[in-house]
């Protein structure tokens, strides 16, 4: 009898095991309803704002593809995304992971919850991989949603490129799920970074805001003419490197190094939380995180970690400035205006050419040629000219073009009218402005693909 008594004492004393301290948390965090809100939010909202944006006269046409909502139900999902990774997914870490262990602080239960659990090391381990599923579930609600709503809205139709190219509905299902997987990596360095914050600011709702104020000053990061080797450094590049995905060939270095890098972020910002959460005194009650330890074991690891991410960039990566160079811009309004030509030649019933008949071909300077054809700016203007069979005079067309430091740009059709102004075309899925008036392009910041 005393024999099983000591065993029994002795099994009680082992540590809970990861999985059921797992399933503890993620029911302490569902329980709140705050998450229950962001859920059914996720899940719902998203269907519900790109159905009805779809059957609004005015598009975004400012956020790309916006313009495209009317014509295809998969260019909602993607206009969510470029407002998700801006806003909603900072914001979304900052309330899941951001609170998950500053909740214990203000609540004073680590003493109940380390003679539940029995290991430090099984808890960190519970509450990040809990943090890390509501986030997961966040980011699936929001991408399936929005292609819902979208396809049930608008319908499933192919969707224009970013060069002019037509992508097939099963193309564009998969190219944009690609793009919200993708996202996922930015989306888990900030979550990190939010647990960093959580374990070493305790009760301060710094550590709550700590994802948000990082994702912003990437944003503001990334509207800044910044070499392209910071730019794509830095662990939001990967927000917007999925544009990569939607030309043809896709140019999928930017992304790449954005994915790559955002996991570096979150390996090293999660490890740093985790040092720190083993060295935490809890048997000190008024221990609940430091500023200056904080900047020394969190922030400046982080900033060395950004040093070598650009140098190795810089190291690797051809580019040199800021990527947008007068070549670059040249071939990329060249490609979508003869993508897009052969589009409205179809929507207009023309006789079809090909782009090695067009040969279409652009030629661009920056301030009227009074600057050097290089950089960011909305002084673009670009002359483009191509051939049709049998015509010996070539056709020209002017743009204006806006290009954005991100390599995005808008191109404003500026005449002839007859060409690229402003008239109506009727299409399978209803009347739709001349697709040669106003489009959307992104100039590679790396190298140029051929093709």
């Amino acid at each position: 009898m005393t024999a099983t008594l000591a065993a029994d004492r002795t099994v009680g004393a082992r540590p809970v095991s990861v999985a059921r301290g797992y399933r503890f948390e993620l029911v302490k965090l569902v329980s709140q309803w705050r998450i229950r809100v962001l859920v059914l939010a996720c899940w719902i909202a998203p269907a519900l704002f790109v159905a009805a944006v779809s059957q609004q006269s005015s598009l975004p046409v400012d956020t790309l593809f916006g313009r495209w909502m009317h014509a295809t139900g998969w260019a909602g999902p993607l206009v969510t995304l470029g407002f998700a990774g801006t806003w909603a997914l900072p914001l979304l870490t900052s309330v899941v992971a951001g609170d998950v262990f500053a909740s214990e602080d203000r609540l004073g239960t680590w003493r109940h919850l380390l003679v539940a659990v029995r290991s430090p090391r099984r808890i960190f381990a519970a509450k990040a991989l809990s943090s890390l599923t509501v986030i997961v579930l966040l980011v699936a609600g929001l991408a399936g949603s929005s292609a819902a709503g979208g396809v049930l809205a608008v319908g499933n139709h192919p969707l224009v490129g970013l060069d002019g190219h037509l992508l097939t509905p099963g193309a564009a299902a998969g190219k944009t799920l690609l793009a919200w997987v993708c996202v996922l990596a930015p989306t888990l360095a900030l979550a990190a970074v939010g647990l960093l914050g959580s374990v070493a600011l305790g009760r301060s709702p710094m550590g709550l805001l700590l994802p948000a104020l990082v994702a912003l000053a990437m944003q503001l990061a990334q509207m800044l003419p910044l070499p392209v080797a910071v730019r794509l450094a830095l662990p939001g590049s990967a927000f917007i490197g999925w544009n990569g995905l939607f030309t043809s060939p896709a140019q999928l270095g930017p992304l790449l190094i954005g994915v790559v890098v955002s996991m570096l972020w979150a390996v090293a910002a999660t490890a740093l939380a985790y040092r720190l959460f083993l060295r935490r005194d809890f048997t000190n009650l008024t221990d609940d995180g430091s500023g200056r330890r904080a900047v020394t074991v969190g922030v400046l690891p982080l900033v060395g970690l950004l040093g070598v991410t650009v140098g190795t960039v810089a190291v690797a990566t051809p580019a040199t400035g800021s990527g947008i160079e007068q070549d670059k811009v040249q071939r990329s309004v060249a490609t979508a205006f003869a993508h897009l030509y052969r589009l409205q030649t179809e929507q207009l019933n023309r006789p079809d050419v090909t782009e090695a008949q067009l040969k279409a071909t652009a030629t661009c300077n920056k301030g009227g040629g009074e600057l050097a054809a290089e950089g960011p700016g909305n002084d673009w203007r670009c002359v483009v000219s191509w051939h049709l069979p049998d015509v010996e005079a070539a056709g020209t067309a002017i743009y204006q073009l806006d290009v954005t430091p991100d390599g995005r740009f808008v191109a404003d059709g500026d005449g002839p009218k007859e060409v690229n102004g402003y008239f109506l075309v009727r299409t399978s899925t209803g009347d739709a402005p001349n697709p040669l008036w106003q489009f959307d392009g992104n100039v590679e910041l790396l190298h140029t693909t051929k093709g």
